[in-house]
Parts: C-alpha cells; structure tokens; sequence
C-alpha cells in the first residue's frame, strides 16, 4: 500500500503561493507584493503553540530562600540590608523592530510587577557591597498601553490584545526564550567600585542556562527609612544563546540587542 502524503500545512501552502507569484510578477510590485504576504504568514507563525510548554503552579510564588537567608546573615554585620519592593520599583526590557521590513513590526516594552531583590551597603569599604536581584520570565508584562503611552513616538503604534498574546507566548517559546525550561533571570553583583552615589559595578547574569558578566553604571541614593538603587544596560540575545526572533529570511525580526533598566526603591525592614 503506498503512503498517503501528509497535508501540507497552513504555512507551506503560503510559502508555495509565494514563490510561484514572486517569479510572475512585476518588479516594482515585488517589495509590496512581500510585505503582504508576511503580514499573512506572520499570523501563523505567531499563533503556533507552545512545543513542550507546561503549566507551573508556583510561578506567582516564587521564593528563593537562599537568597533571602543570605541577606538575613549580611544585615547582622556591620551595615545595613534593603528588600526592594516591586510596587514601588520598575524594571523595564525594551526589545525593537527590525529586519526588512520594521513598520510591519512594533517595538515592545516588558515590565515586571514581581521580582526578588536585596542591597547591603556596608558602613566601610563599598567594595564589600552585595546586589542581588531575580524574577521569572514568565511573569512578564508584554506591552502595558500605559508604559508604552510614556515612551513617545517610537512606541505609538498600538497592538491589539491579539497581537501581544501572540508576541508573548512566541517571545516566551521554544523558539525564542524558553521560559518553561529556564524560567529564572538572576542578575549578581561580583565585583563594586566607586563611591556612592555613582558605583561601577560587575554583575553576573544569569539567564538561558547560560551566564554572562557585564559592567554597567548604578546610583545609589540612601536616605534613613530606604534606599533609590537606579541603572541602565544594554544585553545581547545571541550572547545568552538566543536567537532573536526572525522570519522569512530576515524581512521581519527583533533586533538582537535589548535595552534593560531599572529604578528599584528598598525599604530596610528586618527579614
């Protein structure tokens, strides 16, 4: 009995339509012709599943006691310790359009209502400094209209509620982060200099399984009841092993470079 060749999928009908049209048609309608044509299978691929994704039941509880533990020990020497606290923080990842064809795509603002994170500032040497801070990938925030509203006109466009679910669960994918097999981001101080307010520091950052150290300015502002902890950095994808996402070689994409920042405010209550 001879096989039955499977149905071509929803993609492949799209891809074969494309390249017969693109061979018949007029080169000055090719680029228009293309642009179409990704809006349509853009669709697709935004909507495909999550391949092994699977359900976490603590991924609004999450708690790293070792962390906290250790800042509980620090904050019994010879300074002080600062929780900071996510309600009156902001930390923002800014990803952009690009390939080809940018005005297809958005810009994108990622927020995160939750993390975990300390600050010991000792009475003597800053060299003795710790910063620790974590938060899960799959507590992010893709695209909150009144973020995007503060960031001007590279961010007016609106994406429609559709568009964001599609943007964040392919963002969160197998093909791109893969928050189900490495949902942490951990970001670890190994190395402070300066003097306050301004200090160099050296973090570790943890994320995709993979760690990498990066060197990026902080202010620090103390005053009696807590502190203003402030900085900006640039990471890449590809430096963490992610491929940025891509599509129909190129013509639509996210640029590899991300803009991360942050304006923690801790409270130095016992722990």
């Amino acid at each position: 009995m001879s096989e039955v060749e499977p149905a071509p999928n929803r993609e492949g009908i799209i891809l074969t339509a494309f390249k017969f049209e693109l061979q018949n048609i007029d080169k000055r309608y090719r680029v228009l012709f293309c642009a179409l044509i990704a809006v349509l299978i853009q669709g697709c691929v935004f909507s495909a599943p999550l391949i092994g994704a699977t359900s976490n039941s603590d991924s609004k509880t999450y708690t790293p006691d070792d962390l906290q533990s250790a800042y509980s020990k620090l904050a019994k020497t010879d300074g002080r310790v600062f929780a900071f606290n996510p309600k009156l923080s902001s930390i923002r990842v800014y990803a952009f359009r690009g390939g080809a064809a940018p005005a297809l795509g958005h810009n994108h603002v990622l927020s995160l209502p939750n993390f975990i994170g300390f600050v010991f500032l000792p009475n003597k040497r800053i060299s003795d400094a710790r910063f620790d801070l974590e938060f899960r990938l799959d507590q992010l925030e893709l695209d909150n209209p009144e973020d995007r509203s503060k960031l001007g006109e590279a961010f007016a466009t609106h994406p429609t509620p559709d568009d964001i679910k599609r943007t964040r669960d392919h963002m969160l994918g197998n093909d791109n982060l893969q928050a189900n097999l490495f949902p942490l981001v951990r970001i670890h101080a190994v190395h402070i200099a300066g003097e306050r307010p301004k200090l160099a520091v050296d973090a570790l950052v943890e994320m995709h399984g993979q760690q990498q150290t990066i060197s990026l300015p902080i202010n620090v502002e103390v005053l009696p009841d807590h502190v203003s902890v402030t900085s900006a950095f640039v990471i890449r994808q590809s430096d963490f092993g992610i491929k940025a996402y891509s599509v129909l070689g190129g013509f639509l994409a996210v640029q590899n470079e991300l803009v991360i920042e942050f304006s923690l405010v801790g409270t130095n209550t016992p722990l």
